[in-house]
């Protein structure tokens, strides 16, 4: 399992996939309710934004990441940027996150920038009282004082749906994402890199430093232009119809009629990996109903496959081999295969009707 060091919702998807059996519950309502303007809303009424022109936050120009979230003018921040996603490598890469309000209602109109820092790399020999943890907790407060890259600003991803497509599971839970923010950053090399963020909501600034990331931990799952791995996904007629044995969305979806071995290699299918009911960042469960929706729109031009996380449902089960055959360490993933049966796209995290669309015509031209 690999360290446990990104915010609340990695994390928890992390603990999820490899501790699983030391977790139960994850997939509650938790606290406070989504008010509408800047708390969100439904799913349908978040909308999809751009990201703002780099000229909108301060230029690195040689500060370090201290200097560009240590401003005097800055206003305490009262929003928390939870990171969703743990895979990351050389070059340009999504960096998904959503932003919540302490009590835990999600925020879908701020203005956000994210930069980075080199994590130094401790001296060979060198030791703390807190050992190995201590070393990093050290190299990441000197990240801080690091050359700082950025800005980054992030567009808004709408999670909306058609009313048909949105689930009871995502309806019920008053802190379901309505929107995912986006970052495309570009990471020079592999290594330990410290992020931060600064935030606009109306006329304040805000700063918050976020967890590091290690670009190049996890080599092992597939990537665009690689063979997928051939695994046997379950099916609506292998359980005699009962669909709650192989999805926990309410109702049950219908990506669920084809086996990923038997269409591999012979049309072009669209693999989510996510369970509505456990995703403790609250994104599972609209991203199967953004993909329900796209099935509907795009027929029998390819396969859309739902693959569950859980053994019967039950995190206490430990996860499907499916999800080690991808070695995933966290949710949700959706991977784009061809029909030549090669990866095309791989996506970490939320994402809406726009990107689902573009992964969809992308693997289905190929």
């Amino acid at each position: 399992m690999p360290p446990m060091r990104a915010s609340r919702p990695v994390c928890a998807l992390a603990c999820l996939l490899f501790l699983a059996a030391a977790v139960s519950g994850c997939g509650g309502s938790g606290g406070g309710t989504s008010t509408g303007g800047e708390g969100g809303g439904s799913a349908g009424s978040a909308e999809s934004r751009p990201a703002p022109p780099k000229s909108a936050f301060p230029a690195a120009q040689g500060k370090t990441l201290r200097e560009i979230l240590d401003n005097p003018e800055y206003k305490p921040t009262e929003l928390i940027v939870e990171p969703e996603a743990m895979v990351f490598y050389p070059g340009s890469n999504r960096y998904p996150f959503g932003v919540v309000k302490k009590e835990g209602s999600p925020v879908s109109n701020a203005e956000i920038a994210l930069y980075f820092a080199r994590v130094p790399t401790p001296k060979r020999g060198s030791k703390s009282k807190s050992g190995n943890r201590g070393q990093r907790a050290k190299a990441e407060k000197q990240a801080l004082d690091e050359p700082a890259v950025g800005p980054f600003p992030a567009k808004i991803e709408s999670l909306g749906t058609q009313p048909a497509f949105r689930s009871k599971t995502t309806a019920d839970d008053p802190n379901a994402a309505t929107v995912v923010y986006s970052s495309q950053i570009d990471f020079p090399s592999d290594g330990d890199w410290r992020i931060g963020a600064l935030i606009k909501t109306g006329d304040e600034i805000s700063a918050t430093p976020l967890p590091s990331v290690t670009v190049g931990e996890f080599t092992r799952i597939p990537r665009a232009g690689q063979q997928a791995p051939k695994i046997h996904t379950p099916t609506a007629k292998e359980v005699g119809g009962d669909l709650s044995k192989i999805t926990t969305r309410i109702p049950p979806d219908t990506q669920n009629t084809v086996d990923f071995a038997e269409a591999l290699g012979k049309e072009p299918i669209l693999l989510l990996f996510a369970t509505p009911q456990f995703c403790q960042s609250r994104v599972c469960g609209p991203v199967v109903d953004v993909a329900e929706e796209a099935k509907e729109r795009y027929g029998d031009k390819a396969a859309f496959i739902h693959m569950e996380i859980f053994n019967d449902n039950r995190p206490q089960d430990h996860v499907r081999p499916q999800v080690r055959a991808f070695h995933l360490p966290s949710e949700p993933w959706l991977f784009a295969v061809n029909r030549h049966g090669v990866v095309s796209s791989a996506i970490e995290g939320a994402f809406g009707k726009e990107l689902m669309d573009q992964t969809v015509e992308k693997v289905i031209s190929e």
